[in-house]
């Protein structure tokens, strides 16, 4: 198993056990769990393949169904310290998001697309799960929120290239890319840093 595959794998775990804890904060029942934690896993990465007119990465193996049913099983052995600790969703999501950045990028840059096109794949991949996630549960997604979501995906797809740029090793580059996005999300909700909400008009 490669880094890449092994990142993914890690990052499907994490955004499944963040889509699951939600739903069984919310009571929903095992299989809405399970749904509700494999769209969240898969969706940023499905809207992604179809875009670049690939066949959705999730279809070509059962790897992801399987993690999911284990990221499920997780949460319902430890569901009384998962679901009640506010911050274990916000971790999850956050190293989620981090590691779908870059299995997002190096995709799209496989796949023989421009830079700006794998820095759009790579916040696709790393929020639009949780876009998905939240709109299940009946929540206004983060991304539409103040918070730094998809700007931190963004963020980290740039610091991807700027390590691949200086000649830094591959698994290096994924590191300090993954890192840039999870650390940018946990001190920008630690600091209350956030982005200026666009106001209405007044008559």
């Amino acid at each position: 198993m490669d880094f890449i595959t092994l990142i993914d794998y890690a990052g499907t775990f994490a955004f499944a056990i963040s889509g699951i804890r939600l739903a069984a904060a919310k009571n929903f029942d095992v299989f809405g769990a399970y749904v509700v934690g494999f769209v969240t896993a898969v969706g940023g990465g499905t809207l992604r393949d179809m875009m670049l007119d690939i066949t959705p990465f999730w279809m070509e193996q059962p790897s992801y169904v399987i993690i999911t049913a284990i990221a499920l099983l997780f949460v319902a052995l430890f569901r009384k310290s998962v679901v009640k600790l506010n911050n274990t969703f916000f971790i999850f999501d956050a190293i989620g998001i981090g590691l779908f950045t870059v299995v997002g990028v190096e995709r799209s840059m496989a796949a023989g697309f421009p830079v700006w096109v794998n820095i759009i794949m790579g916040a696709v991949t790393g929020s639009v799960g949780g876009i998905l996630r939240d709109i299940f549960i009946n929540e206004v997604p983060l991304i539409f929120r103040k918070d730094i979501y998809a700007v931190a995906c963004v963020l980290g797809a740039v610091v991807y290239y700027i390590c691949y740029w200086l000649g830094l090793s591959h698994i290096v580059t994924q590191i300090v890319a993954a890192m840039t996005v999870i650390l940018t999300r946990i001190l920008s909700v630690y600091f209350k840093i956030s982005l200026p909400a666009l106001k209405p008009v007044e008559d």
